[in-house]
């Protein structure tokens, strides 16, 4: 299994949105950046993934897993364009925000620390567990 961080701004798609949606989940539709795409060519299904609220909040809220793999993005007729579908699989008990994680010399290495902007990038096995370990929710 892979790890992944998922970004959302909460004002365009929030936790509680994808939590909603329950076990059907949710295109993670709507990224147009070549790297961003080409993790999601790379998921499997059953991998998981941190959901992370951008903007104001800046923190890791919940854990989703990766339900369908790479496919045509419904939100475009471009075919250079794809997304996974993913479904929310729990909450955290102690939102992980990006202070938290910068101020972590064992995360200093983390993508989100070095190239923040990206909206889906690759998690490692150890970030995830220190991170599931802040969050107080099993890795």
């Amino acid at each position: 299994m892979a790890y992944w961080l998922f970004k959302s701004e909460p004002s365009t798609w929030s936790w509680d949105q994808q939590v909603a949606k329950g076990d059907a989940g949710e295109e993670w539709n709507g990224v147009r950046n070549y790297q961003a795409r080409n993790f999601m060519r790379q998921m499997a299904v059953g991998d998981r993934g941190f959901f992370y609220h951008s903007q104001k909040e800046k923190s890791v809220v919940g854990i989703v897993e990766v339900i369908a793999p790479a496919h045509p993005d419904s939100t475009t007729d471009d075919p250079r364009w794809e997304c996974v579908d993913i479904k929310a699989i729990r909450g955290v008990k102690t939102p992980v925000s990006l202070d938290m994680i910068k101020a972590d010399p064992r995360l200093a290495d983390m993508v989100l620390v070095k190239s923040s902007r990206l909206s889906v990038q690759p998690v490692t096995d150890r970030e995830w567990a220190i991170i599931c370990e802040i969050a107080g929710v099993p890795a």
